[in-house]
């Protein structure tokens, strides 16, 4: 339908088993705040094989789950909205924000409201870079809205100008830790691979295989871009692995995809295969309903920006920030340590 954001099926795969509704939904939308996601379910424009849905419904393999969403009004303008923030640092050229899981980052259809831009407009009122325009005011680089963690906006074109080329040339460094399914078997690795638009579902990213044949002029094939994610083993709690990752591109759910890709996708991931359930097998005897009930908590991917480091765009001063776990990623990490000592793995 030419008039709705959307019309398309989505199915759901076996490590979805047993998700609601609204969260599976929540992480293949990720421009759509989950409260406008239950809405929509709550006006019939999200079906479950053909019948209208409820948010707490527990998914089963093979659920054919049918969107036909309105699509929004366009905005002009993005509005101030009294929006709490988290602030780790600020002066007249930039603010560094430790974002919380769940939030968007800039408004888009079906979240128009309640986003990161909506939260910035009414701390720093007009005082925003205008180079990503009216809807994005000051967004220089952006996180999932599963992902926590810091964040830098620009208050001004200069700062925009600046930290936008201190991430295209790699000097910007950012820095992630993220739980991964799996023992991997490194210490550290550099994953080289282009991502480009899943070709079966646009809401998803994919490694692209290029056979060896870039575009004109050396370039890769248009719609793939080159990304590459270096990971460092911390350690290995169980069956998983304690991971930095560090960003040396910074493509549309890079992370996420790089580590499905290489065969341990992040803990909680619903749309890359990291939403599962640990088995007796997996964890030799160790206590499963805590572990489980812990993964239950993560309502989204284990995946948190902990470091950003920059060369402030005025002063030329190295400022290096450090954001805390949110504690429903600390819990779990703790307890999987607290299980890998106890069962000596």
């Amino acid at each position: 339908m030419s008039d709705n954001l959307n019309s398309d099926n989505l199915k759901v795969e076996e490590e979805q088993t047993n998700l609601r509704l609204d969260i599976f939904l929540s992480e293949r939308l990720p421009d759509i705040s989950r409260a406008h996601i239950q809405r929509l379910i709550g006006t019939h424009a999200i079906t479950v094989n053909g019948k209208p849905g409820k948010a707490s419904y527990r998914l089963r393999p093979g659920d054919k789950i049918h969107l036909d969403i309105p699509a929004a009004r366009p905005l002009e303008k993005a509005e101030a909205e009294d929006i709490p923030l988290d602030v780790v640092y600020e002066d007249d050229d930039l603010i560094v924000i430790n974002k919380a899981k769940g939030l968007v980052v800039h408004p888009a259809p079906g979240s128009e409201t309640g986003t990161l831009v909506n939260a910035l407009l009414a701390h720093c009122g007009e005082s925003l870079s205008g180079i990503g325009g009216t809807m994005r005011p000051g967004i220089v680089h952006r996180l999932d809205k599963d992902t926590s963690g810091l964040l830098v906006v620009a208050k001004n074109d200069l700062a925009h100008q600046s930290l936008s080329k201190q991430i295209r040339e790699r000097t910007a460094v950012r820095k992630y830790h993220a739980l991964l399914w799996g023992r991997i078997p490194f210490k550290h690795a550099v994953i080289d691979a282009p991502i480009g638009r899943h070709p079966g579902d646009r809401k998803r990213m994919t490694v692209m295989e290029t056979d060896g044949m870039p575009g004109e002029g050396g370039d890769l094939p248009a719609g793939v871009r080159e990304a590459v994610t270096e990971l460092r083993l911390m350690e290995h709690l169980a069956e998983f692995s304690w991971i930095e990752a560090i960003l040396q591109t910074g493509r549309t759910h890079q992370i996420r995809v790089h580590c499905s890709f290489a065969g341990y996708p992040v803990v909680g991931d619903t749309t890359y295969g990291g939403m599962r359930k640990v088995s007796a097998d997996l964890l030799r005897g160790a206590p499963l309903q805590t572990v489980n009930a812990l993964l239950g908590a993560l309502h989204g991917q284990a995946l948190h920006a902990h470091a950003l480091s920059f060369d402030h765009p005025r002063t030329g001063k190295r400022l290096q920030f450090h954001a805390p776990l949110p504690e429903e990623i600390g819990d779990l990490v703790d307890y999987l340590r607290r299980i890998d000592e106890a069962f000596e793995f």
